[in-house]
């Protein structure tokens, strides 16, 4: 037979316990803010029918996996969680309203792979159905915030716009409005590519960094000029913002919609500093229709977008004979751990086990296994080692795995009813103070011997398990 070559698609990866556990701490404290805002979860299925796949618009329809199944079904996998909640709104009729959901699932896309950018991705979303008052935005924008900070992230900014305000900066520059969408895309690149770039490409196009040749829109000068007062307005703090826009444009729905989000933020007591509205957020896809919003972490700008969403109110009625207003936010969980793990915010465990317990006494197996059985029932995740080595290999074998405590009982501990407990993050940090190895072993640093009826309680102290 032949051998076959083992390999992974490009843009896909085997995704190891470390990275897990790193993604389950992260997961598990963004949805406990989700939660305490009354959103519940829900799941839906990888592959939907091709014609669900649709409404992002051109450039983002390309990068849907779509192929047919053996029924000579057209399907595709599923790009993103909106479709398939828009879907899900549309088929179930009696669902209550507003209906408020979060979602982890993995998405796919046939984008280019890029850093904290892969082609399969856990996204985890959470929106608001049923609700045209931007307050549901506004409730939105302030779970982003809870949620960065759960996170332990101090320097973030959320910036937030309106679909509605770019469409009158469309007409205000007298632009044809079947381009507009093509416009939102290039002005959204602003933060990335910078001014020039971005006038290059409303104009007669640009060679980017690589030397490819990025196509223009072709607008007209005075278009172009027109685009770039509204990018260069002042918009140091909400009302300067506000105020100067007002004053380009005049009043409009796009404008007042975000002096009540500002009012609900400014009323919940959320730092003005960390949200904050600019106007050049458009978001690439093509169904926003209001309020859009992202947020960034400022120390690491390299990672892009760690969460971003906005108002979809026209998505949903693709697949009824109405429309139903719809808002929510994505984040796009692999490229957010990333960003943590850089700011140091994330430790990569290998493992979630809390405790090893080490075999010195082979015929003494079962007795192992029924300590370890009741540090379980106690909530302490333990591993019985199941090797032969000897005990400096096994103990080597729990630091290799990140365990914080081995337990040692030989024949003396089993005859004394004692349990010798290795705290090996202990070992660590006196190490380096020490500094000298055999000082070390000799201090029996972070190693303490105690009854088997005290070691549950022992373990939680040394745990902080309270």
């Amino acid at each position: 037979m032949k051998k076959i070559e083992p390999r992974t698609l490009k843009g896909f990866k085997d995704i190891f316990s470390d990275e897990i556990v790193a993604r389950e701490e992260v997961v598990s404290t963004i949805k406990r803010v989700y939660e305490s805002y009354g959103f519940s979860p829900l799941a839906t299925p990888a592959l939907e029918y091709k014609d669900i796949l649709v409404g992002y618009g051109e450039e983002a329809n390309k990068q849907i996996y779509t192929f047919r199944d053996p029924d000579e079904i057209s399907i595709g996998l599923r790009y993103d969680l909106t479709s398939p909640l828009s879907r899900v709104i549309a088929q179930y009729k009696n669902l209550e309203m507003p209906f408020r959901r979060y979602q982890i699932q993995e998405v796919f896309r046939y984008d280019k792979p890029d850093k904290g950018r892969f082609r399969e991705f856990l996204q985890f979303d959470i929106d608001t159905v049923g609700i045209s008052s931007v307050i549901a935005d506004a409730e939105i924008i302030a779970a982003m915030y809870q949620s960065i900070k759960a996170l332990g992230v101090a320097r973030f900014k959320i910036r937030i716009n309106n679909r509605k305000i770019l469409e009158e900066v469309i007409r205000f520059a007298g632009i044809e409005p079947s381009l507009s969408h093509s416009v939102f895309r290039v002005i959204d690149k602003l933060d990335k590519q910078g001014l020039d770039a971005v006038l290059a490409e409303l104009g007669e196009g640009r060679v980017d960094a690589s030397g490819a040749e990025i196509r223009g829109l072709f607008l007209k000068k005075e278009q172009i000029d027109k685009i770039k007062e509204f990018i260069m307005l002042p918009q140091a703090a909400q009302k300067e913002a506000l105020d100067s826009v007002t004053l380009l444009l005049g009043d409009c729905e796009g404008i007042e919609e975000l002096r009540e989000i500002d009012r609900y933020l400014e009323g919940v007591g959320i730092d003005e500093d960390k949200v904050v509205i600019d106007f050049v957020v458009a978001r690439g896809l093509d169904y926003y229709t209001g309020p859009v919003y992202e947020a960034i972490l400022l120390d690491a700008p390299g990672y892009g977008s760690i969460m971003g969403g906005g108002r979809y109110d026209r998505l949903i009625g693709q697949f009824m004979d109405k429309d139903i207003p719809a808002t929510g936010a994505s984040i796009g969980v692999d490229r957010l751990v990333l960003a943590m793990q850089k700011l140091g915010l994330v430790k990569r465990r290998k493992n979630n086990i809390d405790v090893l317990i080490t075999c010195m006494v082979r015929d003494k197996l079962v007795e192992y296994h029924k300590l370890a059985f009741k540090l379980r029932e106690n909530g302490i995740n333990t591993e019985v080692y199941l090797g032969e080595e000897g005990i400096g290999k096994q103990l080597k074998y729990a630091d290799k795995k990140d365990i914080p405590i081995a337990l040692i009982i030989g024949e003396d501990e089993f005859k004394e009813d004692i349990v010798s407990i290795k705290d090996l993050r202990a070992k660590e940090r006196i190490e380096k103070e020490i500094g000298d190895r055999k000082k070390w072993l000799e201090a029996r640093v972070g190693q303490k011997r105690v009854k088997v009826s005290q070691l549950v309680d022992e373990i939680k102290n040394i745990l902080n398990l309270g």
